[in-house]
């Protein structure tokens, strides 16, 4: 019987008109000997055409028409109404991206799935698929950076007019008992906060009440990070780093690495993750199968703080001493250690690009900027009053703030490899402020000493 539709169905076409803006579109769908071809026209000339093979199809075949026009028509329209707002080359292109984003696996199944002994007919279609697939992809690779560009900037102008000083807080969460230490922001806009309570508590980025609270720590959690749009990693004192999957209101432990004595830790570029310590030793790990694995560590000549990656064959850590470390993940050596850094205990200072070129170091009443590319430090401001500055926060490319031990946030702008102060706001928060985060909207969040949390 499957057989039999299937004959019948290699003499009909399947057509429907689409109305896309000011053209007009024609999609034929038809079984061409065991596959089926889908072809998107306008004015006769081809803008997409496609094979997929039949095996995944099957039984369902008629439905599987009908879905297949539903689904490309739906989101064509939906990123038309979206996303491809800014891309100017209109039509094609949004059709290219979303048929050639969501349909590629089908095109590479007919290729893998031909026997080409048996098949010599479709040898030339096979490698002509190779070809499109791999052009295909680059071309997604470049619209998912256009994208993402866009995206960033857009989420960033809403801080253009971002002035500290006529901000009070709209919001002040004491859930923690204890100093919140640090913060993440989810892919889903809530944002996770660590604290000396041992605990993390996730919040709700439109009610900012808790959505769910992990308590699977013995001691002061010391850093949390994303590490994939579900994932979490935190860091404590009680010498673990545990990562977690998080789903909706509820979570589970996922692995637990124990290598260190109270560590922070970093994800890096290509499924990486590198963890530093009081124990004087950085650990760098790779991802296998869902699991972070060990790679190799080096031993350094003090206790290690921040980290961060700023090539991707390059890292930068704090070393105890006022020593910044340039270390090349890939030939495993260092590359230079700068001196004179202040910074005066483990987890006290941050470090932040604030250009692809400039990086910042936060240090005890003052700031050093270094240049990445020749490893120099460039200059040192001084913060007076400021004491130990804990956290720095980009706002957009042209302003930033920072977070202080004598209570203050101050808002910076950004010189290329220099900051001038725009205004400092006093007492922000009962004692030292700890932690700084872009909340999106235009807000900003802020932990400290005095166990809370607030929206700015």
């Amino acid at each position: 019987m499957e057989q039999k539709a299937i004959e019948e169905l290699n003499t009909k076409t399947k057509e429907v008109k689409l109305n896309f803006g000011e053209k007009i579109y024609k999609c034929q769908i038809k079984i061409f000997n065991k596959y089926l071809q889908v072809s998107l026209c306008n004015n006769n000339i081809i803008k997409y055409e496609g094979y997929i093979h039949l095996s995944r199809i099957q039984s369902q075949i008629f439905t599987f028409i009908d879905y297949t026009i539903n689904e490309i028509f739906y989101e064509i329209n939906k990123l038309k109404n979206d996303k491809f707002k800014l891309i100017n080359e209109e039509n094609n292109l949004q059709i290219e991206f979303i048929i050639l984003d969501k349909k590629r696996y089908l095109n590479i199944e007919l290729y893998e799935n031909i026997n080409i002994n048996e098949n010599n007919e479709y040898l030339l279609t096979i490698n002509k698929l190779k070809e499109i697939i791999k052009e295909k992809d680059n071309r997604i690779k470049l619209l998912e950076e256009e994208l993402n560009k866009y995206k960033s900037k857009k989420k960033d102008d809403i801080y253009d007019n971002f002035n500290i000083e006529n901000k009070e807080p709209k919001h002040i969460l004491k859930y923690h008992t204890k100093s919140v230490n640090t913060i993440a922001i989810l892919n889903d806009g809530r944002f996770a906060a660590g604290s000396d309570d041992n605990s993390i508590i996730i919040y709700n980025n439109k009610t900012f009440l808790p959505d769910l609270t992990i308590k699977e720590h013995q001691d002061m959690i010391n850093s949390v990070i994303k590490l994939s749009s579900s994932d979490l990693a935190s860091c404590s004192a009680d010498n673990t780093i545990k990562l977690f999957r998080i789903n909706a209101n509820n979570y589970k432990v996922i692995q637990v690495l124990n290598y260190h004595k109270n560590a922070v830790s970093k994800k890096l570029k290509n499924k990486q993750l590198v963890s530093c310590s009081l124990d004087k030793s950085i650990i760098f790990y790779n991802k296998n199968n869902n699991e972070y694995i060990k790679d190799y560590s080096i031993s350094t000549n003090g206790r290690n703080g921040p980290i961060i990656q700023i090539k991707d064959n390059e890292i930068c850590f704090y070393e105890e001493y006022d020593i910044i470390c340039f270390f090349d993940i890939f030939k495993r050596n260092y590359i230079r250690k700068v001196y004179n850094i202040s910074a005066i205990a483990f987890f006290c200072n941050s470090l932040l690009m604030i250009s692809n070129d400039i990086l910042l170091i936060t240090g005890l009443n003052k700031i050093s900027i270094l240049n990445v590319n020749t490893h120099n430090l460039i200059r040192t401001i001084n913060v007076v009053d400021s004491g130990q500055i804990y956290d720095a926060c980009m706002l957009n490319k042209n302003m930033m703030l920072t977070a202080d031990e004598n209570k203050r946030i101050i808002q910076w702008k950004i010189e290329y490899d220099n900051l001038k102060i725009i205004y400092i706001k006093e007492n922000c928060h009962d004692n030292s402020i700890y932690a700084l985060a872009k909340l999106g909207n235009g807000l900003i969040l802020s932990g400290g000493d005095d166990c809370c949390l607030k929206i700015w």
